[in-house]
């Protein structure tokens, strides 16, 4: 949230917020903001609140979590602290849910059969799920805690491409500079003009119009405040010693062409509160979060290859049924806290209710896909000068990412493609190999037959057709129907986490949030008598 300070008259509110919209609309989320700040109307957002750890005190109190993600690893992991004796089901053979790292070796086969085998070089992988971190977010406190060592991950490149269109590739640099710039030329004009007399006074016409020209790199009012381009479109020549000045990219296209190619379509993202320039990662890759908290619950209290098969809630406890490879077995506890996917849930069998069920039925589900492509040498470095980042596409690839470590190494792994919706549907329909040449002749648009010819290794996955996960992420229709609400509370000793019960959608953040949520409110429940 933003406070907006510094208005001493509710008319100058209302046309200074008229203003900003009308900013925001031609120029973007970037625009207003770098407008908001030129007149002064913004503070600082109010942090969040500390979670407090419950004391100990859980006695021989008994916890069954459902799920070793991490939303289920981190009720554990608290719980533990305050002494309650915890044991996690885990249907797959691995900890972590979504929070996936392949490396060479790993084997999955899907929901249609395609089972596919890694073939990373050693150091190379494929973070499959979550693979950046804000700075923000509590899931770097946990890093912290639990001594998983984190690196800078690269969010935004100025040296990366946007490729839409079907056009030659073009530098975010210089996409934006001509954007920003004739943005600039554009309301600069208007200002001077007249036409935002009444949304200004003179002072703020003349810091807005000073602002404008540092901005968007164009001429005073002398100059027509034209937009001519400039070194921050980059250079067709480096400069150098002697006499070599260098030779500035140009001229920019004309600004018909600019807003026809739409090239600032991406350009608002960075200034999402949960993305930024630079964020962080798992040195070695992200599934060292889950691994840390794997140990630190304690190997021996995580059952693996366990399916949950029915959850039966009582008056003084629960019983839940699984099977695993010895067959069917049960296991009696206290409480039980449901980590699963709520739509993998609905499914199981239990006594809560046809409300409950119907509630985790409710989310809708995100299709998202993801590959990773090694290949033989770190050719968008050496030749693209592109170190990180990610280059943005109107093609199904939709994102390609470049990677934040191993520089300067022999071998590099590229993530191809990250897309949701009915592109990820599209990959997840092909086999795991029409899957790579679809990929690779898309990306061969942009990066040319290198993208082809250098391939060393490949693997894909479809989120939505993986087993017992069946989506990237879920999303609620609406949270005032009840149905949010409903699951966030106990429904007699059953609980449930997960990043779907708050609003982190997608985010380890969320999972975290949702499991100290659920601590907090079992260990009330146990200290007041349960």
């Amino acid at each position: 949230m933003w406070l907006i300070v510094g208005a001493p008259h509710a008319e100058d509110m209302i046309t200074r917020r008229a203003l900003l919209k009308s900013i925001g609309i031609a120029g973007g989320a970037g625009v207003m903001f770098e407008s908001m700040q030129a007149l002064g109307l913004t503070a600082p957002a109010i942090a969040a609140a500390d979670y407090q750890a419950p004391a100990r005190g859980g006695g021989h109190t008994k916890v069954v979590i459902l799920g070793a993600g991490i939303a289920g690893l981190a009720t554990a992991y608290e719980l533990g602290k305050a002494g309650y004796n915890c044991t996690i089901l885990e249907a797959k053979n691995r900890v972590g849910g979504r929070n996936w790292t392949v490396r060479g070796g790993t084997t999955e086969t899907d929901l249609d059969g395609y089972k596919q085998t890694a073939r990373f070089s050693e150091g190379q992988y494929l973070n499959a799920g979550p693979a950046r971190l804000p700075q923000s977010h509590i899931t770097l406190d946990y890093c912290r805690e639990l001594g998983v060592e984190v690196q800078p991950f690269l969010n935004q490149n100025a040296n990366a491409l946007l490729y839409y269109d079907g056009k030659a590739p073009v530098r975010y640099r210089t996409a934006k500079a001509d954007v920003y710039g004739y943005v600039s030329e554009l309301l600069s004009k208007a200002i001077d003009q007249g036409a935002l007399d009444k949304e200004l006074t003179a002072d703020d016409k003349e810091q807005l119009l000073t602002f404008l020209e540092d901005f968007g790199d164009i001429g005073g009012k002398a100059d027509g405040f034209a937009y001519t381009g400039s070194s921050r479109r980059g250079y067709s020549v480096e400069p150098g010693a002697g006499d070599t000045p260098g030779v500035v990219l140009g001229p920019p296209p004309s600004l018909s062409e600019v807003i026809a190619a739409r090239l600032g379509r991406t350009f608002t993202f960075e200034f999402e509160y949960d993305q930024a320039i630079t964020m962080m990662q798992p040195v070695g890759g992200m599934d060292a979060i889950p691994m840390a908290l794997y140990r630190a619950v304690g190997t021996h209290k995580v059952r693996l290859g366990a399916e949950v098969t029915r959850v039966t809630n009582h008056a003084n406890g629960v019983e839940v049924a699984y099977r695993d490879a010895t067959g069917e077995r049960t296991i009696s506890a206290d409480y039980c806290v449901a980590a699963l996917p709520p739509h993998i849930m609905a499914r199981v069998p239990t006594n809560l209710g046809d409300a409950v069920t119907a509630a985790l039925k409710t989310p809708t589900l995100t299709p998202v896909g993801k590959m990773g492509l090694e290949y033989k040498s770190r050719w968008w470095e050496a030749e693209d000068r592109i170190y990180g980042g990610i280059t943005e596409t109107d093609l199904d690839l939709t994102h390609v990412w470049y990677p934040s470590y191993g520089f300067h190494g022999k071998r590099g792994t590229i993530v191809g493609y990250y897309n949701t919706g009915a592109n990820a549907r599209t990959y997840g329909s092909l086999t795991p190999g029409q899957r790579v040449e679809r990929a690779l002749a898309q990306g061969a648009k942009i990066h040319g037959d290198r993208y082809r010819t250098e391939l060393a290794n490949a693997f894909s996955v479809a989120w939505h057709r993986t087993p017992y996960v069946e989506a990237g992420w879920v999303g609620w229709p609406s949270r005032t129907t009840g149905e949010y609400e409903l699951l966030n509370q106990p429904q007699g000793r059953v609980y449930f986490a997960g990043d779907w019960l708050t609003y982190w959608i997608a985010w380890q953040n969320g999972a975290f949030d949702s499991a100290r949520k659920v601590v907090t409110a079992l260990h009330s429940r146990v200290q007041a008598g349960g």
